[in-house]
């Protein structure tokens, strides 16, 4: 009795004084195009990786792995999804439509890849916070109405978050642009964080009520 009560005590002692284990990080892919990816950048001062920087610094357990790919449309990127988004992803960051828009691409192929990917990450259980794209004056008012369309009204049918424009703050400001006025330099870059990093958490926090 006295041995067991001793194999017992030890055995408590073991567990309470062992170090507790981290959790793991939450796995975010960030699905997009030459903005996110960081064209004309260093990796580490793309989008995917100055966002895990903010978050960890406001103590956010995250791995963000950036997936862009420079000059990807929506269906290039609907080409590529399987093996973009790996297995173990929680959540996906999908930036995906400045090039079509540029392209002058018929909305209705833009809104189908968009859908598409949208319902096979769903399916796969992976949630997904959705960002705008605003198309350029030159195509005239009519097609940029149906291609900004898009994403407000794709957000509602799946339900998922949507931020209303990626380049916020940034677009046509010259100052935060590179030499072709398109892409964000990496003061850009960490004006965008800063305006989406409120939405970023508030999707961070619905992928941690998942869990529970």
């Amino acid at each position: 009795m006295t041995r067991s009560f001793a194999l017992l005590l030890l055995g408590a002692i073991l567990v309470l004084g062992a170090p507790a284990r981290a959790s793991d990080p939450v796995r975010i892919v960030v699905l997009g195009d030459s903005l996110s990816a960081g064209l004309g950048l260093p990796a580490t001062d793309a989008f995917p990786a100055q966002l895990e920087k903010a978050l960890k610094d406001k103590g956010v357990n995250v791995a963000i792995s950036n997936a862009g790919v420079s000059g990807d449309t929506t269906s290039g990127g609907l080409d590529r999804l399987d093996w973009s988004i790996p297995a173990g992803t929680q959540g996906v960051i999908l930036e995906l439509g400045a090039n079509d828009a540029l392209r002058g691409i018929d909305p209705k192929v833009t809104r189908a890849a968009l859908d598409e990917i949208l319902k096979r990450l769903k399916a796969r259980n992976i949630a997904v916070l959705l960002c705008g794209m605003v198309a350029p004056p030159n195509y005239g008012d009519e097609y940029a109405a149906r291609f900004s369309a898009i994403f407000s009204d794709l957000a509602k049918k799946h339900g998922v978050p949507l931020y209303p424009f990626f380049l916020e703050g940034v677009a046509a400001n010259a100052e935060l642009n590179q030499a072709d006025g398109i892409h964000p330099t990496a003061a850009g870059v960490t004006t965008i964080v800063k305006n989406i990093l409120s939405t970023v958490e508030a999707f961070l926090d619905t992928l941690s009520a998942r869990k529970t």
